[in-house]
Parts: structure tokens; C-alpha cells; sequence
């Protein structure tokens, strides 16, 4: 496919078509996905999980996220590669730029940075020194012992306001791109349609500019046997990966998946 792009992304958003991103480690995979018509690859700090074996993404460094952004950077055929800043990388502004610029030279187009508001500065100043930026809101894994667990966030008003207002807040502060993960449909929808930038989802239902699955999990693979609500089997009735792969980007762009039971209410 031809070269994506940020403005590719825009673009879009701005004719209504759905964004396809799956998580990606290697560059076998890489080549199957963005083959296949997957428009973003994210190199997720969820390799600590499905890769590595470990119960959280927290042990997971720079330099692991920049290994596997070279090999993902080797497979691909033209998708936007974006990589996750993983824990603690972005405690401060110049965490985040010696930890971006690591990536970036990996391969990243893009990095994808866990918070709120308070990483306002930390975007606007990677955003001036040429380094786009997702910003990660809902329920962010690398906080998960501060949320009390991986659970719903924003289905209190109070919640679901301040989510509004951090989404708003990093935008303003040049994020180029937002992922709501495991927020109610209906905040989702809200958020997605205030932002001027693709929104993207997982567990987040299909009123987001796109939707993002972790790459093990889309392929019925699974380390702990638990399946969130959010996920779906593509490989169920399917003769192959490539064929798995391409029923993704079919069902996310014909908006088939995810459908209401994938998603969660207030």
C-alpha cells in the first residue's frame, strides 16, 4: 500500500473511513500486517506481556521498544509505526526526549506516550522538536496499580469530564493523535467527534476514527486463557494468518467489529 502518513490519517478521519492498527513486535509480522492493509503498527510496551511473560508492562525499557521498533521498521511495507514510550520513559520532559529520539531512530514515525493533562508540555515540546505524539487516556496499563486493577474508566460524570478536559488539553498541546482504551462508548463517541486529530479505540466502541487490538489477541493467542470483552477472535473460521489479517481490516473498516457487545456503558 502506499506510504502512510499523519496527513494520510487526517485524511481519514476527514472522509469518515476507520483507521486499522494492531500491536506488532517483529518484522515477519510486520510485513504479514501492513500487507494485509493495516494502516498503523504499534509497537506496544504489551511485549512485556505477550513476549516477555511478565503480568504487567512495567519491566519493560527503552531499549527493549527500540530493539523491537528496528525489526518492525525491517518487515514493514508502508504502515505509520508507532511505539510506545514505555514506564517511567516520560517522567520528565527530558526523559521523554532522550527516550523518543531512541525510538525514533529505531524506526518509529510516532510515539505514543500514557497520561493526562500534566503531559501538556512534555507534547508540546516534543511536537516542536519534530516528534509526533499519541497521547494514551482511559485506561493506561502503566498506572494500573494507581486505578486499582485494569477497569473501566469514565463511567462516573466527574470522570468522564476530566477524560473530556485531558483530551481537549493534549490536543491543544499538539498531540497528533489520541487512543481511548477501555473508556463507555458514548464518552468515546463524544471525545472522537470534539477532536480535530484520529481517535482511536480499544474497548472503546466503534464510534472512534479507528480501532487497535494487540496482535496475539485478534489471533486467539493468549498466555493467561482470560479474553477481555473487547476482543475478538479474527482467526476463527479463517484458513491462515494473512487471512485473519485481512478479516480485521474488513470488519474495523465496514465498522462490523467491534460491535455493541465488545464495548462497555457508563
Amino acid at each position: 500500500m502506499p506510504e502512510v502518513t499523519l496527513s494520510t490519517l487526517n485524511g481519514l478521519k476527514a472522509k469518515g473511513e476507520k483507521i486499522t492498527m494492531l500491536t506488532c513486535y517483529d518484522a515477519t509480522f510486520a510485513k504479514a500486517a501492513s500487507q494485509a492493509g493495516v494502516e498503523v503498527l504499534l509497537v506496544g510496551d504489551s511485549l512485556g506481556m505477550v513476549l516477555q511473560g511478565h503480568d504487567s508492562t512495567l519491566p519493560v525499557s527503552t531499549a527493549d521498544m527500540a530493539y523491537h521498533t528496528a525489526c518492525v521498521k525491517r518487515g514493514n511495507h508502508g504502515a505509520l509505526i508507532l511505539a510506545d514510550l514505555p514506564f517511567m520513559a516520560h517522567a520528565t520532559p527530558e526523559a521523554a526526549f532522550t527516550n523518543s529520539a531512541a525510538l525514533m531512530q529505531a524506526g518509529a514515525h510516532m510515539v505514543k506516550i500514557e497520561g493526562a493533562a500534566w503531559l501538556a508540555e512534555t507534547i508540546t515540546q516534543l511536537a516542536q522538536r519534530g516528534v509526533p505524539v499519541c497521547a494514551h487516556l482511559g485506561l493506561t496499563p502503566q498506572t494500573v496499580n494507581v486505578l486499582g486493577g485494569y477497569k473501566v474508566q469514565g463511567r462516573e460524570e466527574a470522570q468522564a469530564a476530566q477524560l473530556r478536559a485531558d483530551a481537549k488539553a493534549l490536543e491543544q498541546a499538539g498531540a497528533a493523535m489520541l487512543l481511548l482504551e477501555c473508556v463507555p462508548s458514548e464518552l468515546a463517541a463524544q471525545i472522537t467527534q470534539a477532536a480535530g486529530v484520529p481517535v482511536i479505540g480499544i474497548g472503546a466502541g466503534s464510534a472512534t476514527d479507528g480501532q487497535v487490538l494487540v496482535l496475539h489477541d485478534m489471533l486467539g493467542l493468549s498466555l493467561s486463557g482470560r479474553v477481555a470483552r473487547f476482543v475478538k477472535n479474527f482467526m476463527h473460521g479463517q484458513p491462515d494468518i494473512d487471512s485473519a489479517l485481512a478479516a480485521y481490516v474488513q470488519a474495523v473498516k465496514k465498522v462490523s467489529f467491534p460491535a455493541s457487545e465488545h464495548g462497555f456503558s457508563a
